[in-house]
Order: C-alpha cells, then sequence, then structure tokens
C-alpha cells in the first residue's frame, strides 16, 4: 500500500535582505527554522547594513520579485506568509496581483517596515498609500512599531490610549486586525495592543527586557506569528506564543556582544526540530 506523502510546514517571507542577519529576511529564516518550519523567501530589496545602521539600499527589480514569488507559490505551497521591507509602490502591486491570482486562504502578517531601529527611513512616501490600499484588504495582521502607527494613523502616540485611538484609526484604513508595538514607549512594563474588527482591545504585558541587541525584533515578532499560525494556532494565541518566542530570544541574547552597535537577538535559545506532519 502506497504510503501518504509527508510535508514540512512552509512559510514564505517576502521582505529585504540585511547584509547584518540580524533583521529581514535573514531574521525570518532564522525565526522559522527555530520554530519548527521551513522558510521559503522573496526578496525585495538589498540593504547594505550592520549594527550600526543602513548605508544604502537597493531595490530588486519588481520583474524578479514577481518570478520569486510565483515560483514558490506554485511549488513550495505555503500555509502561512510574512510581508516586510516592501519600499516601492511598484513592488505593493505586484504582491497583491499575485496574493489574488494565488487565490488560496493562507494567514498574512503584514510587518509595514518604514524605520530601521536605528531610525534610518526605509520606504518611499508614494508605498504607504499604496500598502494601506492594496495590502490591508487582503492580510491577516499588521504589526507596526509605535513610529511606523504614527504614520499609518496620522496621530502622535505618547501613551497607551494613544496606541489605542490609532490602532482604531488603522482598522478604519481597511485593515481587519492590528497589533500596534510598545517596545519603543520604554517603561518596566512594555504594552501590545491588540485590536480586531469590532473587538474590544487586547491589552498585551511584558516586562521590560534590558538589552542593546534589539536589532530585528519586528521582524522576528511578526514571522513568529506567521509561524505559529502556520501550526494551527489561532491569531490571539499566536501572537502571545511570538511574545513569548521574543522575551526568550531578547533575554538570552542581551549579554552577547555582536558588533560595535544594536545586535541581533538569540533566535536559536531552544530551537524546535523542523516539524514534519
Amino acid at each position: 500500500m502506497k504510503s501518504l506523502a509527508m510535508n514540512y510546514i512552509n512559510v514564505l517571507t517576502i521582505a529585504g535582505s540585511d547584509s547584518g542577519g540580524g533583521a529581514g529576511i535573514q531574521a525570518d529564516l532564522k525565526t522559522f527554522s527555530a520554530l519548527g518550519c521551513f522558510g521559503t523567501s522573496v526578496i525585495t530589496a538589498v540593504t547594505a547594513q550592520n549594527t550600526m545602521g543602513v548605508r544604502s539600499v537597493h531595490g530588486i527589480p519588481a520583474e524578479i520579485i514577481k518570478d520569486q514569488l510565483q515560483a514558490v507559490l506554485e511549488d513550495i505551497v505555503p500555509v502561512a506568509i510574512k510581508i516586510g521591507m516592501i519600499n516601492r509602490a511598484q513592488v505593493v502591486q505586484v504582491i497583491e496581483k499575485e496574493l489574488k491570482i494565488y487565490n488560496q486562504y493562507v494567514p498574512i502578517i503584514l510587518d509595514p517596515v518604514m524605520v530601521a531601529t536605528s531610525g534610518d527611513r526605509l520606504i518611499e512616501a508614494d508605498t504607504v498609500t499604496q500598502l494601506v490600499e492594496k495590502l490591508f484588504p487582503l492580510v491577516t495582521l499588521v504589526t507596526p512599531n509605535i513610529d511606523e502607527a504614527i504614520i499609518l494613523s496620522g496621530q502622535e502616540i505618547h501613551n497607551l490610549d494613544d496606541m489605542i485611538a490609532a490602532g482604531r484609526k488603522i482598522i478604519g484604513k481597511g485593515a481587519k486586525a492590528v497589533l500596534i508595538k510598545g517596545g519603543h514607549l520604554i517603561g518596566p512594563i512594555i504594552y501590545d495592543v491588540f485590536i480586531a474588527e469590532n473587538d474590544a482591545p487586547v491589552i498585551l504585558e511584558s516586562a521590560f527586557i534590558a538589552s542593546e541587541n534589539l536589532h530585528g525584533t519586528g521582524c522576528t515578532l511578526s514571522s513568529a506569528i506567521a509561524a505559529e499560525m502556520a501550526k494551527g494556532n489561532a491569531l490571539l494565541v499566536a501572537i502571545k506564543n511570538a511574545k513569548n518566542y521574543i522575551s526568550e530570544a531578547l533575554k538570552t541574547g542581551s549579554e552577547v556582544k555582536t558588533g560595535k552597535g544594536n545586535g541581533p537577538l538569540n533566535h536559536f535559545f531552544e530551537p524546535l526540530k523542523l516539524i514534519i506532519q
């Protein structure tokens, strides 16, 4: 009798490359692997950066991005997708078109990468509008940090109430759900705000972890959420699991020196074996 085929849990990242290895595609693939999933990638841009900051950004031609996306979707079928750095409107349009052609319901986590941890702006101004109009309707969750939530909502954020108000505005622009990451509001407790359509806000608390190694935290969190949903967890459960993973990655990497600046997390503090189903 012929045995049934076994599969890995395939998760796709569409994002930029970080030559320093701490964020972007590199962080996404490390996170997928650490959580037991098989990662595939579509590279949207190549950045020249290290722990000190971003030196330059080169956008991959839209046609090559389309070919990468088609090649993966046609063969190594993802059960979840993470979208990260998209710095041009043309690339937004390519991703929207190909995901609509793909026409399969899978969780899609959009991390609207606009500002690097170093403070460098990574996205063209007209791309923000395209991101909202074309991708918000397609994705399961949007995960901006404070700086990105300010850009998306058009309001200042100084406290938890501001985060909730900004989250409602982002939902009002077409997002199905939003997780505003509060790590930039420093205090003994870090508050993240999760809001889904028609639901009351959920406040997620975590202890502040003193560390200079924060590079790629946002990329890692969105990737971890995608991986957890790929493993069958509901959205809020996936967020909570991902936050626990981030906390441990921060703690176990806080004393490690990598480069001269803002170092990476410890993605492999307790990696899972690749899950076979």
